[in-house]
């Protein structure tokens, strides 16, 4: 009770209540616009949170990455057009109910089913990140390498049917991470004798060249179409918003399957909501109705994609691993202010962790009272017109990125790194693991360094140990079964059987 009483001093604070405020709002829009989506939110906004107190700019980063998932239900009921990916499977019953004439009824339905996904993730949150820190506290260096090798290993494998690409681009970040000064021995590595490389590739060039700017190029260059018809919101605000109370049993499942597959590092919210929808249509007693307006299948998308972001942070706050790319930019706010994830954080800083449960229990209620009141408004964005759209981002990705260091080599970084991400969405490769493999890469490196310091070079550590031992049996375990299904797939498929 006390550290809760302590998270409610820390929410009140009127910072956080207008980073709460800032982040909810801009979030939904973010997500309402098509071609946008949290990444390229979070993208821009991540270099002013590093002189932020580290709950005030986490609390903004989380409202965009929470409010997004919300806005894109927007566009994909109302005409046809995702807000972000994760809204495709919404398009399927989404629209159809709107050419029904019930795009009140399905917005409201898929505002609350979001909100019920959230609060049951943020609930989700506050009683498995503790006890995975609890575990976490009987590990050692072996221990936490095996963790992060596993997040690795988890990252690939979600990727199915892209593995190999997967890998690649994973490998790729790792290499990344190599670059510059090495601690230990203060050696220059793959810097090429060029000073500004000493202190290796910034997450912030990168991580706004990636997702932000290569965005903008889309955007510039015409490859994101949006529809422009709209449909008329007639009907009462609050119409359908209880209705997903009909289909509990729809609700709590995609709940579970939206919070699941939110721990598990690399998995996120698309598998979910595919996983959740496809469920939903097997067990519904109206199979039939699914893909022509079911009210089912728009509950069971909306309320698992939005019951990732909360379940999400379990993994990074309990390990300090993160398990996608929006959590590994959050990751860079928790070690500019020295606040380092994992076991140890919940007991020096139990007020902090107390507050952020309650910021994203507070959220998710801001969110949906600003979408029952101003929907209407918020149509209007999915009308702007792309290449505007896409000079804002470019615009606001090179200030952000100057303004972190006030040198204009990152500048010069974050636009390579844009056209890479440019070329690697357009031949449909992953970009996400890049990101992953340059935050998971150095932790990984530190954790087998000390791991071998301490048994003196000796590689049976990492399986004499109890906990170890079942990390390393996980992790082979799922190796084989990815080998043995894409071996599967390949017998199966005659197209893949041609040289």
């Amino acid at each position: 009770m006390e550290h809760l009483l302590a998270g409610f001093e820390q929410v009140s604070q009127l910072s956080v209540l207008i980073a709460l405020a800032v982040g909810a709002v801009s979030g939904v829009i973010i997500g309402a616009i098509p071609g946008l989506g949290p990444a390229v939110g979070i993208a821009i906004l991540l270099p002013t949170t590093f002189n932020m107190p580290p709950l005030v700019g986490l609390t903004l980063l989380l409202g965009i990455y929470c409010g997004a998932w919300y806005g894109g239900a927007i566009p994909a009921i109302l005409i046809n057009t995702p807000g972000t990916v994760v809204s495709v499977l919404t398009t399927y019953d989404g629209y159809p109910m709107t050419r029904r004439g019930q795009a009140r009824r399905a917005l409201s339905l898929a505002y609350s089913s979001s909100f019920m996904g959230g609060i049951i993730s943020v609930i989700a949150l506050a009683l498995l990140a503790p006890l995975l820190a609890e575990i976490a506290k009987r590990f050692g260096s072996a221990e936490f390498a095996l963790a992060t090798i596993l997040g690795l290993v988890l990252i690939v494998v979600a990727h199915r049917g892209q593995m190999l690409a997967a890998a690649m681009m994973l490998g790729f970040g790792l290499f990344l991470s190599t670059i510059g000064l090495e601690q230990a021995f203060a050696t220059g590595r793959f810097t090429f004798g060029q000073s500004w490389l000493l202190g290796g590739v910034p997450l912030v060039p990168m991580a706004l060249g990636l997702f932000a700017i290569s965005q903008a190029f889309s955007l510039l260059l015409g490859h994101e179409r949006v529809r422009q018809d709209s449909a008329a919101l007639a009907g009462h605000p609050f119409q359908g918003l209880l209705e997903l109370f009909r289909y509990p049993v729809t609700l709590l499942r995609s709940a579970g399957f939206g919070v699941t597959m939110g721990v598990l590092p690399g998995v996120g919210e698309f598998i979910a909501q595919f996983f959740s929808y496809a469920t939903a249509r097997r067990f519904s007693k109206k199979p039939e109705e699914f893909g022509k307006g079911a009210p089912e299948g728009l509950i069971a998308c909306e309320t698992a994609n939005n019951a990732v972001p909360a379940s999400a942070l379990v993994p990074l706050l309990a390990l300090g691993i993160p398990g996608e790319a929006l959590t590994a930019m959050m990751l860079a706010v928790f070690m500019v202010h020295n606040f380092i994830p994992g076991p140890t954080l919940f007991t020096e800083k139990p007020e902090f962790i107390s507050g952020l449960y309650l910021s994203l229990f507070f959220m998710n209620i801001v969110i949906l009272l600003f979408l029952l009141v101003a929907t209407r408004w918020i149509v209007l964005v999915t009308r702007i017109e792309t290449r505007m759209l896409g000079i804002a981002v470019l615009a606001l990705s090179l200030v952000g990125t100057y303004t972190q260091n006030y040198r204009l080599s990152d500048c010069i970084m974050a636009v390579c790194f844009g056209i890479l991400g440019f070329a690697l969405k357009r031949y449909g490769i992953p970009i996400v693991p890049i990101i992953l493999g340059v935050v998971l890469g150095p932790i990984l490196e530190a954790r087998v360094r000390q791991s071998l310091g301490t048994s003196s070079g000796d590689l049976t550590i990492f399986v004499t140990r109890p906990i170890s031992a079942i990390l390393l049996a996980i992790i082979v375990a799922l190796l084989a079964a990815a080998v043995f299904a894409a071996v599967r797939r390949r017998r199966s498929d005659p197209e893949l059987k041609r040289p």
